[in-house]
């Protein structure tokens, strides 16, 4: 497994290689510590449930470095996520297979540029199914690290979960909160009521 310590170009260069060779990578994101591999490679996600011990029935999060990228996954934007991302706020979206999709344009440049070497990757919590997520890289458990192609360290992340809200309906539906503030703020903006 390779170890990162930093965003500068030439590791975003290095992790996009791993991911782009089907590898799962630990990043650190806008919200909580993450693992991670290309969006639309089922051998990866197939291997991401493994590693987490979940069903792999069960959707990922999928992270994009825009909202041109989301538009190409196929997914119905509103107009109003051009406004609110990127943000710590996970959208479910229609796509053009009348299926739905949960995806993100994370608050982070550094990963918004990985994002765009890389294309969409999927993205859930690191940690084993039914444990709390891992806020740090030297608090995963050993057997989810030996698991992983590659770590990028960027110390202790003390975030919360994104904030999901459901845009397939005719009107915004909050499904979970994320940090207060930002939520907060979000009701406001979607016109969402407690």
């Amino acid at each position: 497994m390779t170890r990162w310590s930093d965003t500068s170009p030439a590791t975003l260069d290095e992790i996009a290689a791993v991911l782009r060779g089907g590898g799962v990578v630990l990043l650190p994101t806008d919200t909580i510590y993450g693992l991670h591999g290309l969006a639309g490679s089922r051998e990866v996600a197939s291997r991401i449930a493994a590693i987490k011990g979940r069903e792999e029935t069960k959707p990922f999060v999928i992270l994009a470095a825009s909202v041109a990228q989301v538009e190409a996954l196929g997914a119905a934007v509103p107009p109003i996520l051009n406004d609110l991302w990127p943000a710590p706020l996970t959208a479910v979206l229609a796509t053009k297979e009348a299926l739905s999709i949960a995806v993100r344009v994370p608050a982070v440049e550094w990963l918004r540029l990985l994002l765009e070497r890389t294309g969409p990757l999927v993205s859930t919590s690191a940690n084993r199914a039914g444990e709390p997520p891992t806020s740090a890289p030297n608090r995963l458990a050993r057997t989810l690290q030996d698991a992983l192609d590659g770590l990028l360290d960027a110390g202790p992340i003390e975030g919360e979960p994104s904030a999901i809200v459901d845009f397939t309906g005719d009107r915004p539906r909050l499904i979970r909160e994320g940090e207060a503030g930002f939520t907060q703020n979000l009701r406001k903006t979607l016109r969402i009521s407690l």
